[in-house]
């Protein structure tokens, strides 16, 4: 026997026998993988499930509330009529209509403007990286960490016109006792300042992080080019901080529009209405009287909410266009 055919005899006799199916059993059948569109949806019940309890059903309540007219007993037993936009119109012909709006622009835009300028201000100034820099960023937190209601009444006990810190310090130089919450004149100005202060930490915080984003190669560059501090700021600084800054802006102003506590503690909307704003008016119509308007007070916060909404609409389209661009 020749070499090739002992090989051949070997390998048939290791070699295990032939699987044999019986011609009646089927196959097995394979298990197929999950969807991953399943997945995707088993992730977004959550948030869709929080969204839809917490924000759609209120917005939805609240245009409810502003198209019929409410009234405790209505309110209770849910047999309201529907009127319609009577309730805007109402509220449009309302004489404090006016001033509560050009309170909140005046309220809104000084704030924005002087939170943003206060805070790239001490975010350009923290990033130096100087000792004791981190210790001194965290007690500027202070005032965005307390409870509004302590900071407010912090502020209405410095501004009071009689035994208030502000007044005592006017009076060391000289000037005389300014009455900040019960003159028409400085009431406005009065929460403007406080609620300044309690917004500079926050813009402070996201600036101060989108210039940690900044390569520090482009201002050894600047610097090698003979460009001073001002001309690296304004050519280098302030270009690459513009989508955080709009991201800050439009949070802010989101924000602003809402405050209600700061201004209701400290001056509630007065005197003679010369600090309200929206915020104010609509929950002074809805819970602040006797015989209380819900109808009008929601139609003063939809209005809010509309502001708010049209302005995250320009945001998000002028992000569209320079994504494009």
């Amino acid at each position: 026997m020749s070499s090739s055919q002992s090989q051949l005899t070997v390998r048939a006799t290791h070699e295990p026998p032939p699987r044999t199916e019986s011609r009646g059993a089927a196959p097995a059948p394979r298990r197929r993988p999950a969807s991953p569109q399943w997945a995707a949806w088993a992730f977004l019940a959550p948030v869709t499930l929080y969204l839809g309890l917490f924000y759609a059903y209120p917005l939805y309540r609240n245009l409810d509330l502003s198209l019929r007219d409410y009234t405790v007993r209505s309110f209770v037993q849910g047999d309201a009529p529907f009127t319609g936009l009577a309730n805007y119109r109402k509220i449009l012909d309302d004489p404090t209509f006016a001033p509560a709006l050009l309170h909140t622009v005046v309220f809104t835009a000084v704030c924005l403007v002087f939170q943003y300028a206060i805070g790239l201000a001490l975010a350009v100034f923290f990033h130096q990286n100087f000792r004791l820099s981190a210790t001194l960023r965290a007690l500027f937190l202070v005032p965005w960490l307390l409870p509004l209601i302590v900071s407010a009444s912090t502020w209405s006990w410095m501004l009071n016109s009689e035994s208030g810190v502000v007044n005592t310090l006017l009076g060391a130089l000289g000037v005389g006792p300014v009455n900040w919450l019960t003159s028409p004149s400085w009431s406005l100005a009065s929460v403007i300042i406080a609620n300044i202060w309690i917004g500079v930490p926050f813009n402070l915080v996201v600036l101060h992080s989108g210039l940690q984003s900044i390569p520090s190669s482009l201002y050894e560059a600047a610097a090698l080019d003979g460009a001073n501090a001002w001309q690296r700021f304004w050519r280098i600084t302030f270009p690459l901080l513009r989508p955080v800054s709009a991201i800050t802006l439009l949070l802010g102003l989101v924000y602003t529009l809402k405050v209600f506590d700061i201004i209701w503690i400290m001056t509630k909307g007065g005197p003679a209405d010369s600090s309200t704003t929206f915020a104010t008016w609509s929950y002074r119509l809805g819970f602040g009287n006797l015989l209380p308007a819900f109808g009008p007070g929601a139609a003063v916060g939809n209005l809010l909410v509309v502001a708010a909404l049209v302005f995250g609409l320009i945001y998000v389209r002028v992000q569209r266009k320079q994504a494009l661009s």
